[in-house]
């Protein structure tokens, strides 16, 4: 691995914890199961620059990123790591309700020595966060994810969602329900496959 993070020079300490990182992943993956086990010999392009993605298309000034169905920590914990030293007065936020998840989470923040805060609740249960950035990956339709971001997000938040192949179908869905400015952008790890940039998310 490089120092560079989109063309940005990170230090050696960010990589070494991402580099922790991704060796508690593959300890604790076969006990619970965080990612597809197939996907683990491709985990710095499959899991780790796919979830970096994100940060290009994020406002450059964001202070706090709630990242909703955290899981094994994609994108929220690889966004928490290397925001310790680009974005050091931002805040992130795992949103994770399964706890053997959320203590995995919690395990790798601990071991990287990155603050951030996870929350083991349900999406739905929760206060509102007023998050800059919310971001969430194969949680659940757009339709869905919307909510989530009218619950969540600040009023001018910005909403970041990988979304696979039958994205443009998911996007006509939810306008029956949602009004939203949305721009795809072409993933660079998985073929046919986009992040979905989200603003101004209202109610039809």
């Amino acid at each position: 691995m490089t120092g560079l993070v989109f063309g940005k020079d990170v230090s050696r300490e960010t990589m070494d914890r991402l580099q922790t990182y991704v060796a508690l992943l593959e300890k604790w993956n076969p006990r619970i199961n965080l990612v597809a086990k197939s996907t683990l010999d491709a985990v710095w392009t499959r899991h780790v620059q796919d979830s970096l993605q994100l940060l290009s298309l994020a406002p450059p000034k964001w202070q706090s990123w709630a990242d909703l169905g955290s899981g094994g920590g994609f994108p929220g914990l690889v966004i928490a790591i290397v925001a310790k030293e680009l974005y050091p007065e931002s805040k992130v936020t795992l949103v994770e309700s399964d706890q053997r998840k959320s203590v995995f989470l919690r395990t790798v923040l601990r071991e990287t020595e990155v603050q951030a805060d996870v929350i083991a609740k349900r999406i739905e249960a929760l206060p509102p966060l007023e998050a800059d950035v919310v971001s969430a990956r194969a949680l659940a339709d757009l339709k869905t994810l919307l909510g989530f971001v009218a619950q969540h997000g600040s009023p001018a938040a910005i909403a970041l969602f990988p979304k696979g192949a039958t994205w443009e179908k998911e996007v006509a869905d939810a306008r029956v329900q949602w009004e939203f400015a949305c721009e795809p952008f072409k993933s660079d790890t998985e073929e046919k496959s986009v992040i979905l940039k989200i603003e101004g998310v209202a109610r039809v």
